[in-house]
C-alpha cells in the first residue's frame, strides 16, 4: 500500500499550509470583534496599590476596561494546582493563586495586570498606554541560590524555604553503602538553564459568547482543546459544556500550548461580559515575558563507580526554579517526570534522589520539549563522560560495561519504573559503525591541520512517553464511503494528521482520500490531545484498534446482509466478501444499509504504561581556538522508536529535535537581571539557531524492539532528539577543550564563554 505503515510519504497537510491556506487564530474574522491588549507589571513583585483607567475609558473606540478585581466580583477563579504533590511539611502542594489578570499582588515581570478591550489593536495598545498603576515593590528573588537562601524572604506561607514541593526516590541507605565501597567517585554541579519554547505562532486566542444558549466558544492555539475547555470552565465558574475550544493550525507548540494562558482566559471573560467576540494576539515581547518558560534546574550529583568502571551509585540533588506560580507542568516535571530517566539505559544497582520544585518572581516554567527528560538525560550523561576522562576509559565503552542488557527485560529500574523492551548494546554499536567512531582521528587531524580543535561524544539515552495513558477516538464510516475519525489529539506541525491517516488507511485496506481525522473540536472528542510524545504511542493504537474494531462489526453486518456466517465472511481492500463466491459488498455501501446509513465504532484505548524510546547520539564539533566559535560538523543517530509509521516524519521530528538541543547547548537563554527584568524580550537578544548552525543529520532507525505494550508497537519520537542532543553536543565541546584544561563549561556554550574558558586553561 502507498499510504501505509512503514512508507516515507510526504505530509498530506503541507499542500495547504505552505500555499498560505492555512487557518490559525489570527486568520479569523468576526463580526464586531474587540481586540485586547494587556497591561503588564513592570515589576518582579509589587503591590498594587491603585490603577486608574480614567484616561483609557475615555479614548474613542475603547469599549471596556478590566482588572482583576473585576473578574474576582464575576466569580472568576484561579488556576489549578497539584494537590497531588507535598511540600516539606507532608502537606499538599501550596502555591499563590494566579488568577487571569493580578489581583493584589504582581509575582514577574510581564504579568497581565488590566485589559483592554477596543475596537481595533492600535486603540486598545494604545489604551494601555494611558493606564497608571500605582505599585509598592516588594523584596524579589530571581534566582535559585536567592530564593534558597538561609535569609531569604518566603515568598508564599505554605512554601517553607520557597520550596512549593519536594521528592525523594530511591534508598539512600543501600546508596551511602555503594559509595562506601566505591573505588571511583565522579561529582558534577549542573544547570540547565532557562528556555524560552519560541513557537512559529505566538500565542493567541479569539472567543464568542452566544446570548441564545448562553455558551462560550474559544479560538485557541492548543495542543489540547478538551484540556482547555475543563480549565476554562473551572476558571470561568462555567460547567464544562457551557464552553467549546475550537482549534485550527498551530504553528508549534513544544508543550507550552498544553496549558491555558491567563491571558485566553481573560479573552473568554471580556467576550462574556460584553457579548461581542474579543481576540487576542501575543507580540514576540509578550510571549518572551510571559508564555511559559522551560528548563531552569540545578543538579548536584554523584556517581559511584567499581575499579572496572562499573556503577555502583548515583546520588542527585535537584532543584527546579518553577517561577512565580506553581501552575502548569513545571513542579512535577522536576519532581517526578524528569527522574523516571535518571539512570538512562544503565544499569544502576542503587539510587538517592531528592527534588525540588523553588518558587521565584520570575515567568512560570513549565513543559518545554523533554519536559523533564532532557535535563535528567544531561545529567547521567555528563556523569558518564566526566567518569570517562578520569579514569581514562573510552567514553563509548565505559558505556558498553553498563548498558542494561536485553536479557534483563523487562527491566525495573531504582525509581520503581520498568522497562518492557530494547537493545541499547545494539543501539550503540549501530551509531559507532555509521558514525565512523574508529576514524576519528584522521578527522581530527585534518581538522588541526586548518588551526581548528576537533572533539567528538557518544550518548547513549532513553525517554519516557505516553502521559496519560489511554485516548478514545470515535470512527465512522459514512454512506458515501468516506470513513471519518474524530479525535482530541491536536496537529501542531508534528505531522501526525498524515502519519495517523496511515495507521487508518493501512489497516483499513482503502485509499486515505476516503478518510477524514476531525480534531481540534472539544464537542466532538474528548481526550488528552497532543503531548509528552503521545500521539502515536496512545493516538495511533487508538486508531488502529478502532479500525479493527470497525472491520469486526463490519463482519458481522455484512454476514446479516450477504446471509452468510459471519465466520465466512473475509475482508479485503474495503470490500466484504463471502469466502469462496463472488458476493460482496463495500464497505460504504454497508454504511448505507443501516438505520443511521453509517457504522459508528467508539473505543478507548489504554495502553499497559509508558514506553521507552532510546537512542544513541554521536556529535562532532570543531573550535576556532581564536575566536571560541563552535560548529558541529558531524551528528549520527540511530533511534529505537518502535515500530516506525513514517520514516520521513520520524527523521523531521529527530531533526528539529536536535536543532532544539544545539540551541539550548551553544546559542539560547533566558536572561533576567538581577533586579528581575527581562534582559531577552526578542530575537536581536534571545539567538535560536538556523540553518547554517546546523549540519546535515545522519538518522537511522532501529526497529528491532518493537513496544510490546500497545498494539501498534510505537513507541513516541517527538522528544527524543531534543532528550540527547544537548548533553552530546556540550560533552563534544569538552571533549575538544580538556586536553587543553578545560573541564567544565557552563550552557549555552557561546565563542564568548569558550574562548573565556580558553583563555582561562592557559
Amino acid at each position: 500500500m502507498k499510504f501505509g505503515i512503514g512508507q516515507a510519504v510526504t505530509r498530506r497537510e503541507d499542500d495547504r499550509l505552505l500555499t498560505g491556506q492555512g487557518r490559525f487564530v489570527d486568520d479569523l474574522t468576526f463580526p464586531g470583534e474587540l481586540h485586547l491588549a494587556f497591561v503588564r507589571s513592570p515589576h518582579p513583585h509589587a503591590r498594587i496599590r491603585s490603577i486608574d483607567a480614567s484616561a483609557a475609558k475615555s479614548i474613542a473606540g475603547v469599549a471596556a476596561v478590566f482588572i482583576g478585581a473585576d473578574l474576582a466580583a464575576d466569580g472568576v477563579g484561579s488556576f489549578p494546582g497539584n494537590p497531588a504533590l507535598k511540600n516539606a511539611a507532608g502537606k499538599p502542594m501550596s502555591g499563590p493563586p494566579l488568577y487571569p489578570l493580578a489581583t493584589d499582588t504582581v509575582r514577574f515581570v510581564g504579568q497581565p495586570v488590566v485589559a483592554i478591550a477596543a475596537s481595533t489593536r492600535a486603540i486598545a495598545q494604545r489604551a494601555a498606554e494611558s493606564i497608571v498603576v500605582d505599585y509598592e515593590p516588594l523584596d524579589a528573588l530571581v534566582t535559585l541560590d536567592q530564593a534558597l537562601a538561609p535569609n531569604a524572604p518566603q515568598l508564599w506561607p505554605d512554601a517553607p524555604g520557597n520550596a512549593v514541593a519536594v521528592s525523594k526516590w530511591g534508598d539512600a541507605a543501600a546508596c551511602n553503602a555503594a559509595f562506601a565501597r566505591a573505588a571511583h567517585v565522579t561529582k558534577l554541579s549542573l544547570h540547565n538553564q532557562r528556555l524560552s519554547p519560541v513557537t512559529l505562532e505566538p500565542r493567541a486566542g479569539a472567543a464568542v459568547f452566544d446570548r441564545a444558549n448562553g455558551r462560550l466558544t474559544m479560538h485557541a492555539s492548543s495542543q489540547n482543546p478538551a484540556g482547555m475547555q475543563k480549565t476554562l470552565a473551572g476558571v470561568l465558574g462555567l460547567a464544562p459544556e457551557q464552553v467549546r475550544v475550537l482549534v485550527g493550525d498551530v504553528g508549534g507548540g513544544f508543550g507550552l500550548k498544553a496549558m491555558t494562558p491567563p491571558e485566553d482566559a481573560a479573552c473568554a471573560y471580556a467576550a462574556r461580559k460584553l457579548g461581542r467576540p474579543v481576540r487576542w494576539c501575543a507580540t514576540r515581547l509578550e510571549d518572551f515575558q510571559a508564555a511559559a518558560h522551560g528548563r531552569d534546574q540545578h543538579a548536584d550529583a554523584e556517581l559511584a563507580l567499581d575499579r572496572d568502571g562499573r556503577i555502583l551509585a548515583l546520588r542527585v540533588r535537584i532543584a527546579g526554579n518553577i517561577g512565580a506560580y506553581a501552575y502548569g507542568a513545571g513542579a512535577i516535571i522536576n519532581l517526578a517526570i524528569g527522574p523516571k530517566v535518571i539512570t538512562g539505559v544503565y544499569h544502576v544497582p542503587a539510587l538517592d534522589l531528592t527534588a525540588q520544585a523553588v518558587l521565584t518572581n520570575t515567568n512560570i516554567v513549565s513543559a518545554y520539549r523533554g519536559a523533564g527528560r532532557p535535563e535528567s538525560i544531561f545529567l547521567i550523561e555528563r556523569l558518564m563522560d566526566c567518569a570517562a576522562a578520569e579514569l581514562q576509559i573510552d567514553p563509548a565503552e565505559l558505556r558498553r560495561r553498563n548498558l542494561i542488557r536485553p536479557s534483563h527485560m523487562p527491566y525495573k529500574t531504582p525509581m520503581g519504573e520498568t522497562f518492557d523492551c530494547g537493545d541499547f548494546p545494539r543501539i550503540l554499536e549501530r551509531a559507532l559503525a555509521a558514525s565512523d567512531w574508529s576514524g576519528f582521528e584522521a578527522r581530527k587531524r585534518e581538522s588541526q591541520a586548518r588551526g581548528r580543535l576537533r572533539g567528538r561524544a557518544v550518548s547513549t539515552f532513553l525517554e519516557w512517553t505516553g502521559a496519560m495513558l489511554e485516548e478514545a477516538v470515535r470512527l465512522v464510516v459514512e454512506a458515501d464511503g468516506r470513513v471519518r475519525v474524530y479525535t482530541a489529539l491536536q496537529a501542531m506541525g508534528q505531522g501526525i494528521e498524515t502519519s495517523l491517516l496511515q495507521v487508518l488507511a493501512d489497516r483499513l485496506q482503502i485509499d486515505a482520500e476516503r478518510i477524514e481525522i476531525v480534531q481540534g473540536d472539544s464537542d466532538v472528542a474528548q481526550g488528552f490531545g497532543s503531548m509528552a510524545s503521545r500521539s502515536i504511542y496512545i493516538g495511533g493504537s487508538a486508531m488502529l484498534t478502532a479500525s479493527d474494531k470497525a472491520i469486526e462489526s463490519g463482519r458481522e453486518l455484512a454476514g446479516k446482509a450477504l446471509e452468510a456466517p459471519v465466520q465466512d465472511i473475509t475482508y479485503e481492500a474495503g470490500r466484504f466478501r463471502v469466502a469462496g463466491t463472488d458476493l460482496g459488498i463495500e464497505l460504504g455501501e454497508l454504511a448505507a444499509r443501516q438505520p443511521e446509513r453509517r457504522i459508528a465504532i467508539d473505543t478507548v484505548q489504554k495502553v499497559g504504561g509508558p514506553s521507552w524510546p532510546n537512542s544513541c547520539h554521536v556529535c562532532e564539533v570543531e573550535i576556532d581556538p581564536d575566536t571560541g566559535a563552535t560548529e558541529v560538523v558531524r551528528y549520527t543517530t540511530v533511534d529505537d522508536v518502535g515500530r516506525v509509521i513514517n520514516p520521513l516524519i520520524v527523521a523531521g521530528q529527530v531533526h528539529g529535535g536536535i536543532a532544539q538541543a544545539v540551541g539550548q547547548a551553544l546559542l539560547e537563554q533566558v536572561v533576567y537581571d538581577e533586579t528581575g527584568q527581562l534582559l531577552t524580550g526578542s530575537f536581536m537578544d534571545y539567538c535560536i539557531p538556523r540553518a547554517d548552525d546546523l549540519p546535515n543529520f545522519d538518522t537511522h532507525t532501529d526497529e528491532s524492539q518493537p513496544c510490546t505494550i500497545n498494539p501498534l508497537g510505537a513507541k513516541g519520537v517527538g522528544e527524543l532528539g531534543t532528550v540527547g542532543g544537548t548533553p552530546t553536543v556540550i560533552n563534544a565541546v569538552l571533549d575538544t577543550l580538556r586536553p587543553l584544561g578545560v573541564a567544565d563549561i557552563a550552557m549555552p556554550a557561546t565563542p564568548e564563554r569558550v574562548w573565556r574558558a580558553i583563555r582561562a586553561a592557559k
